[in-house]
């Protein structure tokens, strides 16, 4: 998911959390660690976290630990085509994949050497997927990860530093191997839109594709900052990162509003609840409300960072730094 956000958790000096009682989870201790991902199946909800952590529930208040899990690095992402096959991505260009609905996982590709993170993962069916990260980490599989092909976006390039690079590729091909690890921003989400693929990361960048990814295009900057989130619905856009910075487009309009906010907690995801106001989880127990246009936001009292979340009924079942929150959603 976040590369900044993981640093700032450090940071942010937030208080132990108080458990509610009425949501209390006895199955193991790994639903109190850092989860950073979150996700639905049509059997339940798996998240992912610290030192390789993967639980499951299927009522989102009892949850189970993955009887086998190949890896023990941070896992900072996870998505399922369906209720049996699954993917979840992390340090070291780590992907692990589940044909059992989480129970155990295989490991696909490792990559320590590396020393970066894939951030984001996802897959258009069981066979397409796409995993995301660290410095233009970028991953792509036609046969369900089985083999991941490394790609890199020069598309996403400014025009110096495509010029930069083609000299370095003629006169100096160790030196243009170096400059193309790093060159890029981080990549920190890659989602799934009517109209193809949208990536946004590191120093604004937004990126589409409607061609399933074998081609990428700049959208034009507008925030010099970092995003982590971005979601849409038949009728609008919306984007967000450090610092509390939302954006928001009606579909048809050309241009970006920002929304004014003077709270700062960065923004992780990105949710849409009963189609009627977006919800956003933020650093330090913030869940920021987007409705008809008006943004607010309410502080959960244990002010831990919310990674993500998904809705459950009117329940708000949330990934934090500390484990599994669940909170009510009021109408």
């Amino acid at each position: 998911m976040k590369y900044l956000v993981y640093a700032s958790l450090i940071l942010s000096g937030a208080s132990v959390a108080q458990d509610d009682p009425q949501y209390a989870i006895s199955a193991i201790n790994a639903d109190k660690t850092l989860l950073t991902d979150i996700t639905e199946t049509s059997a339940g909800f798996v998240a992912v976290g610290k030192h390789g952590t993967v639980i499951s529930s299927t009522n989102g208040i009892d949850w189970q630990q993955a009887a086998s899990v190949p890896t023990q690095v941070l896992l900072t992402a996870v998505d399922f085509t369906d209720d049996k096959n699954g993917w979840a991505c992390g340090h070291d260009a780590t992907i692990i994949n589940t044909t059992d609905g989480g129970s155990t996982w295989q490991l696909q590709q490792a990559m320590p050497e590396v020393d970066k993170p894939c951030l984001d993962i996802l897959f258009k069916d069981t066979l397409n997927g796409y995993a995301v990260g660290a410095y233009g980490m970028f991953y792509q599989t036609s046969d369900g990860g089985k083999h991941w092909q490394k790609r890199f976006l020069d598309s996403l390039l400014f025009s110096e530093d495509r010029d930069y690079l083609n000299d370095l590729k003629q006169h100096d091909p160790q030196g243009y191997a170096a400059e193309t690890a790093s060159i890029l921003p981080h990549f920190n989400r890659i989602e799934q839109t009517a109209a193809g693929l949208m990536l946004v990361g590191e120093m604004g960048l937004m990126a589409k594709s409607s061609d399933a990814g074998k081609t990428w295009q700049r959208v034009e900057e507008i925030y010099p900052g970092s995003f982590f989130a971005f979601n849409s619905n038949a009728q609008q856009e919306i984007v967000a990162g450090l610092r509390g910075n939302v954006f928001t487009r009606q579909h048809g309009e050309a241009f970006w509003q920002p929304l004014a906010n003077d709270k700062t907690a960065t923004v992780n995801s990105i949710i849409n609840y009963k189609n009627d106001q977006w919800l956003m989880l933020a650093n330090s127990g913030v869940i920021f409300h987007l409705k008809a246009g008006q943004l607010s936001y309410e502080q959960l009292a244990d002010g831990k960072a919310i990674l993500d979340a998904v809705i459950m009924g009117n329940r708000l079942i949330m990934a934090t730094e500390d484990g599994i929150k669940v909170k009510e959603l009021t109408p």
